[in-house]
């Protein structure tokens, strides 16, 4: 009989985290709110594989009109490994003279050295990114050690012009970054969250808990855990998918904050089949055929990655189908 109580009651406990900003301590406020939905922008290509800005202005405008709470350039869907240190720079340059300044940039400079990560940083910075995120070095990765990732980013940290987002994506580096580490770099003053990509709801928990006394929030790297991760404190979301369904993982943000739980659950459903084509199943080819799809600018992939062949643009398009988006 004390069911419905206790339903009630979870309910209200979540719908006041979320209200507090999903990772933000009680009675705190982040020195910069990173509470909403990022999409982690694609970069495009001409037919020579050259970077082609104007389809990058034009996605750009497109994308003014969804309620991001900012824009990540340079992320694992950028196709950031596969760009010079040149070309980096001047794609997060063409994306800030395209954003209002309220909007947010994160912009990718993880590279594997700390002193090249400290110089891409100070770059980016320069180029107007607000905030770096900077993914784990990970070619040495039997030499990663929790006390070795400390330190890096604790060099960075300090050196860095701009807040730091630390990037964990196991699935693209085979490194996840311990949670010791997390904790211990939650307390850097310049270091303000993380982006954790590798959908383990209960570590994501754990790190909203123990960082909740610092200036710290934890983002989901996926869309395919996000209502998920909202439900344990995360602050927002930098999902792939929302290159593609922009506004509805916005919609989805909104619920949630909301404390709107079922209608939130059924929109999450509908978005976990998409997101894992567009992500796990075709990757960067997949994400950007889809965005043809929705109005937007795919284009091919820089090579070694290749398209889609005609079999898997049918099942891609196939699951966006059977979830009601086409």
């Amino acid at each position: 009989y004390r069911r419905p109580y206790i339903e009630s009651w979870i309910r209200g406990s979540l719908t006041k985290a979320l209200c507090r900003g999903l990772g933000t301590p009680q009675g705190s406020e982040p020195s910069l709110n990173l509470g909403g939905i990022f999409p982690p922008l694609t970069t495009p290509f001409s037919p020579t594989q050259e970077v082609d800005y104007a389809q990058l202005e034009g996605n750009l405008r497109r994308y003014a009109s969804v309620p991001f709470r900012g824009l990540v350039a340079l992320g694992s869907n950028g196709e950031y490994p596969y760009l010079t240190s040149r070309e980096r720079v001047e794609v997060v340059s063409c994306v800030r003279r395209a954003l209002p300044r309220d909007c947010l940039l994160l912009a990718g400079s993880g590279c594997e050295s700390t002193q090249a990560t400290i110089e891409l940083t100070v770059s980016m910075a320069e180029a107007g990114a607000d905030v770096a995120l900077v993914v784990t070095p990970c070619y040495y990765r039997g030499a990663m050690t929790t006390a070795a990732l400390v330190h890096h980013y604790t060099e960075v940290g300090d050196a860095s012009p701009i807040p730091v987002v630390l990037y964990s994506v196991p699935a693209n580096t085979g490194l996840d970054l311990p949670i010791e580490a997390v904790i211990t770099l939650a307390q850097h003053p310049n270091i303000i969250g993380i982006k954790d990509s590798g959908g383990d709801i209960t570590r994501m928990g754990l790190m909203v808990h123990t960082t909740r006394q610092e200036d710290f929030q934890v983002l989901a790297g996926s869309a395919s855990f996000l209502l998920a991760s909202y439900a344990v404190g995360a602050s927002g979301g930098v999902c792939a998918l929302a290159n593609v369904l922009g506004d509805p993982l916005c919609q989805l943000d909104h619920l949630c904050r909301k404390g709107q739980w079922q209608e939130a659950r059924d929109l999450q459903h509908r978005l976990i089949e998409p997101n894992m084509a567009v992500t796990r199943r075709f990757g960067i080819p997949g994400l950007k055929k889809a965005m043809e799809w929705f109005g937007y600018y795919g284009g091919p992939c820089r090579a070694p990655l290749g398209p889609l062949s005609p079999a898997q643009v049918e099942e891609l398009r196939s699951t966006f189908s059977a979830n009601g988006w086409l």
